[in-house]
């Protein structure tokens, strides 16, 4: 797989090869052959009918008036070589001069592989690509200029795009001293050396009176404006110009093509003025496209089908818990992976040593980065190599450590979205703070990031909390209803379902129901609701439950309190009715409480978690981080007095939180749904004495019962 992200790899061409041995058959004609070595694995001239492969001479040869033909071929697959018959013919006395000085030792051109399947069908495929440049600012397909010109012209001709590109007026000639330049020009040759034909256009005259006809036994030199081509390969179709004129063996333009590319070698006999050259184009490999991600509507279709995207991770070979990554730039490339398109890789864990020796900390962590699976892509991305957009699918979440990477400019422009199946490799389902943190900023950078999650068999995008630097994985159909909605929490034991479950779900109703008469930032009609827990059993369980039986938002912020040494909480699993969910380990589990912010917390009975939590949302609307909204307390008012009256008695009573009794305010114990949505109502139509203005309850909170029938 690494083999395509080398540099001098391109699946339709190999490299240049050298003549190895040459005779002569008459003044004009040679017969040589052609050494090539180093031929990628996954050239598609191994694949295709030979009649398909093609000899291309070097253009600076073909400029001279020498042209090739390819008759026979020898591959060695095994050995990336081939050996190929070609036979050189001299056109005019420069021709036969250049043709006297080959010799063993002279590079002299290239396989090229014309894939019938790789031929640029629809001219839309070349028309989106005017106007576009690469990273370097270089137009991506012009003809003397970024935004291309009229002297292009794209048709559909027996069922591929033909470029005709018009010629500019007059022919290239030659000053006599070019054939003491010859020699030298040998010289390069044999030392393969890139170039030559700038040198050649040294001895080259531009005569715009001559007319563009081809004569017997001589090499017509026409040009065209500036032509940059970066997307694909060009090839002359001599079936396209007028009858009797033919272009030389050097017909195919390079990928690489840089305000050159304008110089066409025509040979034959015709009494027809050329006036434009016709193009056929052949794709390059499909991360070399320099493709937009949103032009690809079949890998957009993909990707909105679920299984399609689990069909394609189950690709990836094993063992499982070794990381796996592969780039993936097109539809058909995401159905047709093989494991064997999959980069592995199973890196050593390192005994980082840590801020105190940054020398050692950085090259240690350069060599971790480098053993990640997706590395060698996202090292491609950055040189270039790849520069179609895509999306990364990953097995499991990339390491914080190659934040750095991702959020590479280069990088950015290349990488549209990162799919995974598993948060961690160490801690399986569960988020560390690195990786939470980088979460934030792949969001900020707009790089989207997809959980393909195994346990739901959804897939869950990273979304962040409006105005927080904090998010939930939500299934793509309900990110809008989550970024827009009031949340509604649910706190209580993970050993008791209590009995609150009717009442609950009678209470989400009612506020369902309410909010067509509410103009509350908080409840409008155009407001949804969601409802967040811990996601494991007991009172997180009917929260969820509820959730979606009302048919609200189901949330979780779930903590791995899987069995450890010396652990005395139960294990939690998570329950079965949660729509969107962010995952902590067990160390960050202060922080997953905090990133809770619920504009509505509902208490049902329950431990020290519980109390923790209380603690945590009166400490919230003390300091002001939460706005005062009301926070219902369900359960007996005796419960509620034993777990929270004395408490903020004593604290009164020292003057410990002298200034804040008000906080009371903001608690209501209530025993039923009807109780519940009284407090609301008020809320809602701002007519509830809540915050700093409101009364003081001497048992730290508000007795609706109470409240209700004094009123």
């Amino acid at each position: 797989m690494e083999s395509y992200l080398a540099p001098e790899h391109y699946d339709l061409v190999t490299p240049d090869g050298k003549i190895v041995d040459i005779r002569t058959l008459d003044p004009s004609r040679r017969m040589a052959t052609i050494f090539i070595e180093k031929i990628s694995p996954v050239f598609v001239g191994y694949q295709i009918d030979e009649k398909l492969i093609t000899f291309n001479l070097k253009s600076t040869l073909a400029q001279l008036g020498v042209n090739a033909i390819g008759r026979e071929f020898y591959f060695e697959k095994k050995e990336h070589t081939v050996h190929v018959k070609v036979e050189f013919f001299g056109i005019g006395n420069l021709g036969r001069a250049m043709l006297e000085l080959l010799t063993i030792g002279t590079y002299v051109g290239k396989l090229f592989a014309a894939d019938d399947r790789r031929k640029v069908r629809d001219p839309d495929y070349l028309m989106r690509m005017f106007g576009r440049s690469d990273r370097k600012g270089r137009p991506l397909l012009s003809l003397g200029g970024l935004e291309g010109s009229g002297a292009l012209i794209l048709e559909k001709i027996d069922g591929r795009t033909v470029a005709f590109i018009s010629l500019l007026d007059g022919i290239l000639t030659y000053e006599m001293n070019v054939y003491g330049f010859l020699p030298t020009l040998e010289k390069a040759l044999r030392g393969n050396v890139g170039g030559t034909r700038q040198f050649l256009h040294l001895h080259q005259n531009w005569e715009d009176k001559a007319p563009r006809i081809v004569h017997r036994d001589q090499i017509l030199l026409v040009s065209t404006p500036p032509l940059h081509i970066r997307t694909v390969y060009g090839h002359v179709v001599d079936a396209l110009l007028p009858q009797g004129m033919y272009h030389t063996s050097a017909n195919y333009l390079q990928p690489d093509t840089f305000a050159s590319g304008d110089v066409y070698e025509l040979y034959g006999t015709s009494d027809q003025i050329v006036d434009d050259i016709p193009l056929e184009f052949y794709t390059l490999e499909p991360h070399r496209e320099h493709i937009f991600f949103s032009d690809r509507d079949q890998l957009l279709a993909n990707l909105e089908d679920l299984e399609s995207l689990f069909n394609a991770f189950a690709t990836a070979p094993g063992p499982s818990h070794h990381l796996a990554a592969v780039f993936v730039v097109k539809g058909t490339q995401m159905q047709g992976l093989r494991p064997s398109d999959w980069i592995m890789r199973d890196p050593i864990k390192h005994d980082f040593p840590g801020l105190s020796h940054p020398t050692r900390q950085a090259q240690i962590v350069d060599k971790y980065i480098e053993a990640q699976a997706s590395y060698p892509f996202l090292k491609a991305i950055e040189e270039g190599l790849i520069t179609s957009q895509g999306i990364l699918l990953t097995r499991h979440f990339p390491s914080p450590l190659m934040k750095r990477m991702l959020l590479n400019d280069q990088i950015q422009r290349c990488l549209k979205r990162i799919y995974f199946l598993h948060p961690s490799r160490s801690s399986d389902g569960f988020f560390s703070h690195e990786d939470r943190a980088m979460l934030v900023d792949l969001a900020k950078f707009g790089i989207p990031v997809y959980w393909c999650d195994p346990l739901s068999h959804k897939i869950l995008q990273y979304v962040l909390k409006p105005e927080k630097d904090a998010g939930l994985f939500v299934p793509i159909p309900l990110i809008e209803k989550f970024r827009k909605a009031t949340f509604f929490g649910v706190y209580g034991s993970n050993l008791q379902e209590g009995d609150f479950e009717k009442e609950l779900k009678a209470l989400l109703e009612g506020v369902l129901k309410m909010r067509e008469d509410m103009q509350h930032p908080l409840l409008s009609p155009n407001t949804p609701l969601a409802l967040l827990t811990g996601g494991g059993p007991g009172a997180m369980e009917v929260g969820n439950r509820v959730a979606k039986e009302v048919g609200i938002l189901s949330c979780a912020n779930i903590v791995d309190f899987r069995a450890k040494d010396r652990q005395v909480v139960n294990e939690q699993k998570e329950n079965a009715h949660i729509d969107a969910k962010m995952t902590y380990r067990l160390d960050r589990l202060v922080e997953r409480q905090a990133e809770f912010y619920l504009d509505v917390p509902i208490f049902l009975p329950g431990g020290i978690g519980m109390d923790f939590e209380y603690t945590l949302e009166e400490v919230r609307r003390k300091t002001g981080s939460n706005p005062p909204t009301p926070v219902l307390l369900f359960g007996e008012t005796e419960y509620w007095r034993k777990k929270v009256t004395s408490r903020f008695q004593v604290n009164r009573e020292t003057g410990t939180i002298r200034g804040s009794e008000w906080v009371s305010n903001c608690f209501y114990c209530i025993q039923t749904a009807d109780q519940g949505l009284w407090v609301l109502r008020h809320f809602f139509q701002n007519t509830l004495l809540i915050g700093k203005g409101g009364p003081v309850y001497d048992e730290g909170f508000c007795d609706v019962y109470f409240e209700m029938s004094s009123k």
